[in-house]
């Protein structure tokens, strides 16, 4: 079960479209990479090639 991380100040913003786009911080936060291409992924995981580069 995966354990619910609470949404703190600089964890997203919403972008002009009005998605919610979660920062660095959260991802670091939550502490794994979920591998859908997230424009903030400090894992360094590429879509294209399935790959992580760390």
């Amino acid at each position: 079960m995966k354990k619910i991380i609470p949404i703190e100040e600089g964890d997203f913003y919403w972008t002009p479209e009005g998605y919610r786009c979660f920062t660095e911080q959260y991802h670091l936060k939550r502490g794994y990479c979920c591998e859908s291409g997230c424009r903030h992924c400090p894992y360094g995981y590429n879509k294209p090639t399935n790959s992580t580069k760390k």
